[in-house]
């Protein structure tokens, strides 16, 4: 056996085997030199870099049920630090019950709840799975999000066990959309963040308010948190930049130009993807509104 190890710290890197010297390929673990790739829940994009910093990627927002503010996201001073780190330096920063978000250009973000032992569980491609952090972030930037939604957490102990319970669980037996309405019911327990959780009576009590600068802001009302979050989910997948573009489209859209009278060449508003269940206010502070739209 020491003849041997002498003779492979003499080998060059391309010398050194990477599979059975019998010929016999065992999948029976991992092995050195072997790459896992696995995709976003949400669709199969390519990894994208790191985004370059929140304040120019992603958008600020809060979440209102009637007058209280259930949600926020927000990059003011004093507000809670939403910095990004490597899968391996969260990995330090995480305790069994944490909710995990994965962020990067161009994708939707990716939630999961952390069990321990350096594992999360969380829904992947219409499965909830069991993985390591480091697998599951695909390379991405993450951080430790437990505070952006303002409900009473359930014990971490309580956190872990809704997770686990529903590992292996896919397709039609699925009661949520999206990674991060299966961690946040994980993590709270509330139904509103369930497929079919809410009645859609014709009642909005759910505002969507995306801040536009540091004096204005732009509302959208919904029926239920659930439709509300795929829409939260989309603004982060296109960026901020695409969120602003569009509004200002829709807020202000093109004049015809003078003497043209062929009405078709008006640029219309372009139609929210959730339409029937949304209906948008603009507002700006010390106007109407303002004053709800406080923490």
């Amino acid at each position: 056996m020491g003849n041997q190890v002498e003779k492979l710290t003499h080998l060059s890197y391309k010398e050194v085997p990477t599979a059975d010297p019998t010929g016999v390929d065992r999948d029976d673990g991992p092995r050195i030199g072997v790459s896992y790739i696995f995709s976003n829940d949400d669709e199969d994009a390519e990894p994208q870099p790191p985004p370059p910093g929140p304040e120019g990627s992603e958008v600020e927002c809060s979440v209102f049920y009637r007058d209280e503010c259930i949600y926020q996201k927000s990059f003011a001073p004093g507000s809670a630090v939403l910095s990004t780190y490597t899968p391996e330096n969260l990995l330090n920063r995480c305790s069994p019950g944490d909710l995990v978000e994965f962020v990067s250009q161009a994708q939707y973000p990716h939630w999961a709840v952390y069990v321990g032992n350096f594992q999360v569980v969380h829904l992947h491609r219409l499965e909830v799975s069991n993985s390591f952090l480091t697998d599951a972030s695909q390379g991405r930037r993450g951080r430790v999000v437990n505070d952006l939604y303002r409900y009473k957490p359930l014990s971490p102990g309580a956190v872990v066990r809704n997770a686990l319970a529903h590992v292996g669980a896919k397709e039609r037996e699925l009661s949520w959309r999206n990674s991060e309405s299966f961690a946040a019911w994980c993590r709270y327990g509330k139904r509103e963040f369930k497929i079919g959780g809410e009645l859609r009576i014709g009642k909005q009590p759910y505002r969507l308010q995306i801040q536009l600068s540091a004096q204005r802001s732009h509302t959208l009302e919904f029926q239920s948190l659930e439709d509300l979050i795929m829409e939260k989910r989309r603004n982060d997948q296109i960026g901020r930049a695409a969120v602003l573009q569009e509004l200002a489209m829709h807020l202000h859209p093109a004049e015809p130009e003078e003497g043209d009278s062929d009405a078709a060449r008006t640029t219309p508003p372009p139609r929210s993807p959730l339409e029937p269940g949304c209906v948008e206010k603009e507002e700006e502070e010390g106007e109407e509104g303002a004053d709800v739209a406080a923490p």
